[in-house]
């Protein structure tokens, strides 16, 4: 999905889902160190994500668009294939 095709608001949400994360993988400790979150930041920022998964969901629906759609690189070769269910008709002889 090019990101110009976006509204304002799927942008918005994007970036923060993005800040989210970055915000989680920064804060998150090492194996063994106990976490600089309270219990109830955890719970929040997963309600968090939560929520700006579902209004994503709901925009991309409003839109028309397929949530599931995965990128995919051009020279791929295609996942169907196109299969010939009766012959063509043949040339007729002439008498």
């Amino acid at each position: 999905m090019n990101i110009e095709n976006l509204s304002k608001e799927q942008r918005i949400l994007r970036v923060l889902r993005k800040v989210l994360a970055n915000i989680v993988k920064d804060a998150t400790p090492a194996p063994g160190e106990a976490s600089p979150l309270s219990e109830s930041t955890i719970h929040d920022i997963r309600d968090l994500f939560g929520l700006i998964s579902e209004r994503e969901k709901e925009l991309a629906e409003e839109a028309g668009m397929n949530r599931n759609e995965k990128p995919y690189y051009t020279d791929e070769p295609p996942n169907s294939r196109v299969v010939q269910l009766h012959r063509p008709p043949k040339d007729k002889k002439p008498n």
